[in-house]
């Protein structure tokens, strides 16, 4: 089978020092840029979000973040302090990825009323990013996760990844969590993989 790397949002902002920071963020570069060395084919996403984005607190009247709040189109959207505003530092990829191995940059959540978790679809679930497209066009048949964070994007990409065909591998010392409540990464887990992603580690690669 054809394989593609998958790095998702290992960006300024969720490591260390940045606005949405997920504990121990930075600790998955070096593990992603050894295994992209091993890969024909790598991808990375970054969230891509413009001002005003519907997923920061701060657009919304007494929004706070970690909140949840009902759109007007009955959607529920979590709130975030302002994140991956586009074009700035913190929406930058973290500056140790080796980016000269990644083939494509595919940026999500660009629309301000529209947030994305999935690199597959935005967060309306019918308006695709794009990547199966690429990946089938590549014959990519099975394809590796890794990034930030675990439990919500990295989670959401490999659900969709299997709904659309993908054998879906996880690999777990490339991935970091937020883990927030306490035990919520290890169900989100355990769930992946009882819907039959493989979880494993980089040197299993």
């Amino acid at each position: 089978m054809q394989r593609a790397l998958l790095a998702i949002d290992v960006q300024n902002d969720f490591c260390p020092g940045g606005s949405l920071a997920v504990p121990e963020g930075d600790r998955v570069v070096p593990v992603i840029n050894r295994l992209a060395a091993r890969f024909q084919r790598v991808a990375a996403t970054q969230d891509w979000h413009p001002p005003g984005h519907v997923s920061f607190a701060s657009s919304h009247p007494g929004g706070r973040p970690f909140q949840t709040v009902e759109l007007p189109d009955g959607r529920k959207q979590e709130l975030w302090p302002d994140h991956c505003l586009a074009g700035s530092r913190g929406a930058e990829l973290h500056p140790g990825l080796e980016e000269a191995r990644v083939q494509l940059i595919l940026r999500k959540g660009t629309r301000v009323g529209l947030d994305s978790y999935s690199a597959f679809f935005e967060n309306d679930r019918r308006t695709p990013t794009g990547l199966a497209f690429y990946l089938r066009g590549l014959a990519v048949e099975e394809l590796y996760l890794c990034g930030l964070a675990t439990d919500v994007c990295v989670y959401y990409t490999a659900k969709d990844a299997l709904e659309l065909g993908f054998a879906v591998r996880l690999v777990r010392d490339a991935c970091r969590g937020i883990d927030v409540p306490a035990g919520s990464l290890g169900e989100r887990l355990a769930e992946l993989a009882g819907a039959g992603v493989r979880v494993l580690d980089s040197g299993e690669v």
